[in-house]
């Protein structure tokens, strides 16, 4: 009876152990993808009041976590059942996120744009700020975007442990999908409250000493931050999606084969973010002129 105990606990290391080296080598496979996660997702998460960050941040994150949990089995069933669905699924997600990035490229040369991130102390903005309804628009925005980038993560992290068991499968996945949604969100919550935290620093130290010129750092810097993520992650949206089709449809991966990959997928995610923003731009305006017939 007790040898059968430890047999078992035996077994549960093995598996463990296991399944620690899998999730190690899948957390490496999709490294550059948190990358890019980390850059749209920072950006999104700001341009709201300084009381409204965390709240909206939690939402975004809360929201993180159902697609986890609706992507991860979705994604394992079509593995064993339907793989080729995957591909497709993943194609449609490469669309939306080029469509995503050029309507941001767009936005910023053809329409006057503000700072995004403001305080409780910016009376005169308050105007601009976010509105509740446009806020509940940025969140489901940045939540629909986190879906498609979680369908990417997942895939990869299940394509690097497609040789194993199902069970070892089941459990890598799913503790990259938790690890990526506590990771990037933990991040991201420390840039946009880095101000915050920079002005505390700033009333303990009476503005006098080391820690004052630390919290004057903090505030100067998140501005220049939050605009170097909204860059990168307008650049990480294209670059995944030309990722997503130059790997995945055939035809594209031996296209100008003499180009640096990242320069070929950035230029494959503009041209489709360009087509597929032309149409979307084609189809408001049939569908306005029929609202007015």
């Amino acid at each position: 009876m007790a040898s059968g105990f430890f047999a078992i606990l035996d077994d549960i290391a093995f598996l463990m152990d296991d399944v620690a080296l899998a999730t190690k080598v899948a957390t490496r496979k999709t490294a550059g993808i948190l990358g890019d996660d980390l850059a749209v997702n920072a950006e999104k998460a700001t341009g709201f009041l300084s009381n409204r960050e965390l709240p909206v941040l939690w939402a975004i994150t809360k929201g993180s976590l159902i697609n986890k949990l609706i992507i991860v089995p979705i994604a394992l069933l079509l593995n064993i059942f339907l793989p080729k669905a995957i591909t497709f699924v993943l194609l449609l997600g490469g669309i939306y996120l080029a469509f995503e990035g050029v309507e941001k490229i767009v936005e910023y040369f053809f329409h006057s744009h503000k700072s995004d991130h403001k305080t409780e102390e910016d009376v005169p903005e308050r105007s601009s700020a976010l509105t509740p309804d446009n806020e509940k628009e940025k969140v489901k925005s940045a939540v629909t975007t986190d879906f498609i980038l979680s369908i990417e993560i997942v895939i990869i992290a299940l394509g690097s442990v497609l040789e194993k068991s199902m069970t070892i499968q089941i459990v890598t996945v799913a503790a990259v999908a938790l690890l990526a949604t506590v990771g990037v969100y933990g991040i991201v919550a420390l840039i946009v409250r880095m101000d915050d935290a920079g002005y505390k620093l700033i009333k303990k130290s009476d503005d006098k000493g080391f820690l004052s010129k630390l919290g004057h750092i903090l505030v100067k810097a998140l501005p220049v931050i939050i605009k170097i993520l909204g860059a990168v992650g307008t650049v990480a949206l294209l670059l995944v999606s030309g990722g997503i089709f130059v790997h995945n449809i055939e035809f594209l991966h031996h296209v100008l084969p003499q180009l640096p990959d990242m320069i070929k997928e950035f230029g494959m995610g503009l041209i489709v973010g360009l087509i597929a923003l032309l149409l979307f731009t084609a189809y408001k305006k049939i569908a306005s002129l029929f609202k007015r017939a």
